[in-house]
């Protein structure tokens, strides 16, 4: 199932509200002030559930020009925007800014929604639908579909949520829920016995009750205490859900929206910042050196200045490099999309891309900046090799391969796979013959498989130490080479994602169950062994009194592991102090007579020659002693 955000955008008066009320029932202006003046001020947040039973986010931003701050604070994670035009005014100032905006942003998939059709005629909506089909020409929004309704009366409505689920379910691609997990912030707030609530959208990765991530760029860790995704609670959440998570370690009044919960050491702290930045066509501005803007990207907004690096001035339509020095820290990654306003008065200039989130102070017109920020533009050998290495997730990948893939010298691989392993991005693993390389979003969908498949285990079967590693490799890690398997095993135990017991996998708090059920059966099971000492009885034939037979023969196995018993042959257990009794009775015995037979064991230990013959075997099996060649006889190994 896809997590769907769909958000709106549209002049003030609209009627982006009241569309919402009529799609979900629900009010998404929360503050008194909002309610008794009639306009959103800041954004609003509510669901609703498709046809199809997809549940659908939904995020409602002002249209006011007053409030742009807030609208672009809700544009991020949107995956389908809702243009809503009046059909009695058309399009407006805020419809033109907003469109300018989603642009800028990198929204691709959009529904142009013509609003208040009951207040007008067939005559003066088709004027209307005409002319915004030539306002937007050019625009990302040029061949987006559009869809006549009416809020008030309900007109409509059942067609605008049938295309939603169209284009939802065969357009709109999923968010990868394998990276590294992001939640830019956009509300904070307490609730007694509860303490710190964020909100946002998940635009990446995963996040489960109990991680510990990090607040940026405030640098303080806190433990996800409990998960609610539309006002239910939940052990994770993905990336397109609109997200409520309680915090512990950290207050309210050391959060505000523009912060980011990621994990530890995945972002850094930056005022600076080499971007690519296109001024908008429409624009009256011309954005020169040093000048003032206000900054902003995903749910952050800061004031900056702008040291153009390769002109002198970028005029409407123009683009360049421009390094932007913020005077508050953010924390954003490489490809970020941003928004600068002018100054004084507020609006809207242009935009772009971050090419460099953790740059260095760069000076104007050095013909070798200019070439790094375009082999950054473009893409360079370092991007090239990391796409490859994703996509080998499942299998891994070697440096020769690589080589291969990208006609690249092994040396040169090599460099760029330093740089990657340096950043967090990949994970190497040098072997005997090859290195292989993992994605470090490969690295984390095997955390979350792992973490998922062993849970269940450890439910399903609490009288194990774990799930076999063999086991855990046939069924989900097939395509893994077993000694890179047992390396990637190291890396996530020393990590402490996993623990392993021997040959056993769990997750790093899991401990076997030792309740009633194990109490009763371990006792039965060390009375039977202690009662029959050398006259073994077969295990097989023990009634373990209603306790079914799998989860005594767990329990067994927790007594061999924790070497109370040992196996004396397939069917025949005991005491592991009475075999080595039994070792020490028959080296003695050895040291007097360099052989010993079936006969003199089953006089030694007073038992009978079925139960001596397991007991030389079992020696044979330890080393105490080997066969002669008559299988009734045995010497010293």
């Amino acid at each position: 199932m896809k997590n769907i955000i769909v958000g709106t955008a549209g002049h003030i008066d609209h009627g982006k509200t009241t569309l919402i009320k009529a799609l979900t029932g629900r009010n998404t202006d929360r503050w008194e002030e909002e309610q008794r003046r009639g306009i959103t001020i800041d954004l609003g947040f509510t669901y609703f559930d498709l046809p199809c039973g997809d549940r659908v986010g939904i995020i409602d931003v002002p249209g006011h020009e007053r409030f742009i701050n807030n609208m672009v604070a809700g544009v991020v994670g949107m995956d389908l925007v809702l243009l809503v035009i009046a059909a009695d005014e058309g399009i407006m100032p805020q419809t033109r800014e907003h469109v300018d905006i989603l642009n800028l942003l990198g929204i691709e998939k959009s529904i142009i929604v013509l609003n208040k059709c009951d207040l007008v005629d067939e005559e003066w909506l088709e004027l209307v639908e005409e002319e915004i089909k030539e306002e937007l020409e050019g625009t990302f929004l040029e061949n987006s579909p559009a869809v006549r309704v009416s809020a008030a009366t309900g007109e409509g409505l059942k067609d605008l949520i049938n295309l939603i689920e169209r284009m939802t379910s065969d357009e709109v691609v999923e968010k990868d829920v394998q990276t590294i997990p992001r939640l830019p912030v956009d509300r904070a707030f307490t609730l007694s016995g509860f303490g710190t609530i964020i909100t946002g959208t998940l635009v990446s990765g995963t996040i489960s009750k109990e991680d510990t991530l990090q607040m940026y760029p405030v640098g303080k860790e806190c433990k996800i205490r409990s998960i609610q995704v539309h006002g239910r609670d939940k052990e994770e959440c993905f990336a397109g859900q609109r997200v409520a998570i309680n915090l512990s370690n950290v207050k309210k009044k050391e959060i505000k929206r523009g912060c980011v919960l990621a994990p530890k050491n995945s972002m850094k702290n930056t005022d600076l910042l080499d971007v690519k930045i296109r001024i908008l066509d429409s624009s009256v501005r011309v954005l020169t050196n040093h000048m003032r803007l206000h900054f902003f990207t995903g749910t952050s907004e800061v004031l900056c200045r702008a040291v153009l690096l390769d002109k002198e001035e970028i005029g409407p339509a123009e683009s360049g490099f421009v390094q932007l020095r913020l005077e508050e820290e953010v924390a954003v990654r490489r490809g970020d999309k941003f928004v600068v306003r002018f100054y004084s008065p507020m609006e809207t200039i242009g935009g772009g891309v971050i090419l460099e989130p953790n740059p260095r102070v760069k000076r104007r017109f050095q013909r070798e900046v200019i070439e790094e920020l375009e082999r950054k533009e473009s893409g360079s050998t370092a991007d090239v090799i990391e796409l490859h290495v994703k996509g080998h997730g499942d299998t891994l990948i070697t440096l020769a391969e690589l080589a291969k893939l990208t006609a690249l010298s092994l040396d040169e691989v090599r460099e760029d796979v330093e740089n990657l392993e340096s950043q967090g991005i990949v994970c190497v693993f040098p072997m005997r013959k090859d290195t292989y390389v993992w994605h470090s979003d490969s690295r984390r969908g095997a955390e979350q498989t792992l973490k998922s498949v062993l849970k269940a285990y450890e439910e399903r079967f609490p009288y194990r130490y774990g799930m076999k590693k063999a086991e855990v490799l046939a069924a989900h890690f097939q395509k893994i080479k077993p000694n890179v398997f047992e390396r990637i095993l190291d890396l996530l135990i020393d990590d402490g994602c996993l623990k392993r017991v021997d040959e056993f996998l769990c997750t790093p708090e899991y401990e076997v169950r030792k309740d009633t059920t194990y109490d009763k059966v371990s006792k039965l099971l060390l009375d039977t062994f202690t009662k029959a000492k050398y006259d073994f009885v077969r295990y097989s034939e023990i009634d373990f009194k209603g306790v079914d037979r799998m989860t005594a023969d767990d329990i067994l196995n927790i007594l061999l592991e924790e070497q109370k018993i040992v196996k004396v042959t397939d069917d025949m257990f005991t005491l592991k102090e009475y075999m080595e009794s039994a070792k020490e009775a028959i080296q003695k015995k050895l040291l007097e007579d360099p052989l010993i037979t079936i006969a003199q064991v089953r006089d030694l230990f007073e038992t009978s020659r079925k139960s001596a013959k397991p007991i030389l075997e079992y020696m044979d099996s330890i080393k105490v002693t080997k066969k002669t060649g008559a299988e009734s006889e045995r010497i010293a190994f």
